[in-house]
């Protein structure tokens, strides 16, 4: 009976997700809200990108039943503030990104937005107030640190600095069918093990409707893609934010699950800025896009991620030291800061090569 709750969660998001993503093909392709081939994207048909319409209302729907159905337990009296400032901050994100696929907002405008829903989350105690120091493994409580004004500032600080980091990779990871989406959907199972393990049955809830969400988006954005993420990255990534505090910081764990991605996008930003281009500068030289213009299958790049995130989350879940989990992420960074540099230098040799014209 235990399980009723959590596989019903699961259930009950991979049905109405999967009937609004079909809803939302439709409605994409009716309105004009889609992708046509060319550019970044290599895609072979007009594909809808309303996938945020099925993620947040799926997911809002889900949620909110969970809780009122099950209504599981909980030690902490703060939860329901946190559930609605999770919500709250979720239909920000939602106006967001319909109005960015609608509009194709600039980065600042996003930015804003992002700020914003970030803010409602985070003046509903999503932030993070404590984590243990991966050397000394003690507890470190901001205000303690710093005292409650200092200590304050840079909670919130560090908050905004994880949700829009967190945002801005899921969105940056969104560049092959199913991709995003799939790691996200790893993510969910190995937090919700480390919190039904901690028995923290009732914020469980939260990353296992959004597996079921996920599982039921993925059949028809798995390759060949039938709709897109577009602006669902940018919820998607808030979510995943938002469940990686609540019940307690999971960051490091988050972190191992996501370090591919993670890495990917601090390297680019390096290498940017290196070639004094500006770190929000769209190109195709991420790991996915990159092994994508090698030859590789979107399948391939997909199981590829997926088998490292799997495997990092089975090591987040072992009891090591964090001091190991944090070493996990600095070699996860430096792998894939290697493997794109050999990319780019093999790019850069076929190229000088190529006879000139």
């Amino acid at each position: 009976m235990i399980l009723l709750p959590f596989g019903g969660a699961v259930a009950l998001g991979f049905v109405l997700s999967l009937a609004l993503t079909r809803a939302a093909i439709w409605l994409g392709l009716r309105l004009k809200i889609a992708d046509v081939p060319g550019g970044r994207r290599r895609h072979a048909r007009i594909t809808s990108r309303l996938g945020v319409l099925p993620l947040f209302i799926a997911f809002t729907l889900t949620a909110l039943a969970s809780r009122a159905v099950f209504a599981l337990p909980s030690a902490d009296p703060n939860e329901p503030t946190r559930f609605a400032g999770f919500l709250i901050g979720g239909g920000v994100i939602f106006v967001l990104a319909l109005l960015d696929d609608m509009r194709n907002l600039p980065a600042r405008a996003q930015l804003v937005g992002q700020t914003l829903a970030a803010g409602v989350a985070i003046s509903s105690q999503i932030f993070i107030e404590r984590f243990t120091n991966p050397f000394t493994r003690q507890e470190v409580v901001l205000p303690e640190v710093f005292g409650p004004a200092l200590g304050t500032v840079v909670l919130i600080a560090l908050s905004l600095f994880w949700f829009l980091g967190m945002i801005n990779t899921v969105n940056l990871l969104d560049g092959v069918d199913g991709l995003a989406a799939s790691v996200s959907a790893v993510a969910c199972v190995v937090v919700a093990a480390h919190m039904l393990r901690e028995g923290q049955h009732s914020v469980a809830m939260l990353p296992l409707a959004l597996l079921g969400v996920l599982l039921g988006f993925l059949a028809y954005n798995r390759p060949p893609a039938q709709i897109f993420l577009g602006g669902g990255a940018l919820y998607l990534g808030y979510a995943l934010a938002c469940i990686g505090i609540i019940g307690g910081a999971k960051i490091a764990l988050l972190m191992l699950v996501m370090s591919v991605p993670v890495a990917d996008v601090l390297w680019r930003i390096v290498d940017r800025v290196r070639e004094r281009r500006s770190p929000a500068a769209a190109d195709r030289g991420h790991l996915h896009l990159q092994l994508i213009d090698r030859g590789w299958t979107a399948r391939r790049v997909v199981l590829l991620y997926v088998s490292i995130s799997a495997a990092m989350g089975s090591v987040a879940l072992l009891p090591v030291p964090p001091l190991v989990k944090l070493l996990g992420i600095g070699a996860m960074f430096i792998a894939v800061a290697f493997g794109l540099r050999l990319l780019k230098l093999s790019r850069d040799a076929a190229i000088a090569r190529q006879p000139e014209a």
